[in-house]
């Protein structure tokens, strides 16, 4: 049900937005979740990266902030994240997540940055 798009392989210092669509979520149900993006590197654990809550502030992981934003179109049911000065160590791939209310989660199929160092 979450379509996600926009990895790659981009050069140290390059950006790319990933995107992440809740295909046949009601508007009630996709505005009323925490909506997230995850990554996960080869030997490591899923880790949060950034996440808008249903009601609060937005939050990111500290090895983000400043470089990647989190928006979301509710009209196209899609959430994004947008990241810049990409390193290295941002390689990974990355899930998108929403949750509803901890009755429903709903995790993307994931998609794979590449940063070459």
């Amino acid at each position: 049900q979450l379509v996600e798009s926009g990895g790659g392989l981009v050069q140290a210092g390059g950006s790319l937005t990933l995107s992440c669509k809740a295909s046949g979520m009601i508007l009630s149900v996709f505005t009323g979740s925490d909506r997230a993006w995850y990554r996960q590197s080869p030997g490591k654990e899923r880790e949060l990266v950034a996440r808008i809550p249903r009601d609060g502030n937005t939050e990111y992981a500290d090895s983000v902030k400043g470089r990647f934003t989190i928006t979301r179109d509710n009209t196209k049911r899609t959430v994004y994240l947008h990241m810049r000065s990409l390193k290295p160590e941002d390689t990974a791939v990355y899930y998108c997540n929403i949750n509803y209310l901890g009755s429903r989660d709903y995790w993307g199929q994931g998609t794979q940055v590449t940063v070459p160092s």
